[in-house]
């Protein structure tokens, strides 16, 4: 995979020019995806009480565009905990994984309420993902090159998603980030299109976590 190395702010006149048909495109599919993700949260209505008891979305506050935080929108899949312990760098905590959010992991489904964020100018479809907000505020101090990933809107999936895979530790989050910058430099409808479709791979091959 090749990698490239920007500052933050280089690469937006790259992006500049898709910037229109990019929004037109997320919020056409956005607005297609909704009665799904009304039917998908009818179902879960219905079954969570069974299989994970408690809230039916999560929101946490991630790191948007031009290092801004929002809050994010997912069907939750973890047990409910009083606090979130893990580090910037820890591996994600499988044992607070429900049975039936692992489902929802494994097919990308509970990312669906993102749409919602995509609607209200927070997020793309496509491009880099948001990461904690507490977290990316260290990795912007600890890794070279992650502050240019928020120049441009953040995505519900991403080239590296597709090329790279969930990553944790340092090592992973350096990988993540020369991913996204090649994105960034590439920038355009027909490489989103792209990777919509290897996202769509990844969904039928239930490879997500």
């Amino acid at each position: 995979m090749k990698q490239t190395h920007l500052a933050f702010g280089q690469g937006a006149a790259v992006a500049r020019p898709v910037i229109g048909s990019k929004r037109f495109f997320d919020i056409g599919l956005s607005i297609l995806l909704l009665p799904l993700f009304a039917i998908v949260a009818i179902a879960l209505v219905v079954l969570n009480p069974f299989f994970n008891r408690g809230p039916l979305m999560y929101y946490q506050r991630r790191m948007g565009l031009g290092g801004q935080p929002f809050q994010a929108w997912k069907f939750r899949t973890m047990m409910p905990a009083k606090a979130i312990v893990r580090g910037a760098y820890d591996g994600l905590e499988e044992d607070r994984i429900a049975h039936m959010g692992r489902i929802l992991r494994k097919a990308r489904i509970d990312e669906l309420p993102q749409i919602i964020n995509v609607l209200r100018g927070e997020m793309s479809l496509i491009g880099p993902r948001p990461d904690l907000y507490e977290h990316a505020c260290i990795y912007m101090k600890t890794v070279p090159g992650y502050s240019a990933r928020h120049q441009i809107m953040p995505g519900i999936s991403g080239y590296a998603q597709t090329q790279v895979g969930y990553v944790d530790g340092e090592e992973g989050v350096q990988r993540k980030v020369a991913a996204d910058l090649y994105y960034i430099g590439h920038a355009n409808l027909r490489l989103d299109l792209w990777i919509l479709w290897r996202t769509l791979c990844v969904i039928a091959a239930r490879e997500g976590r």
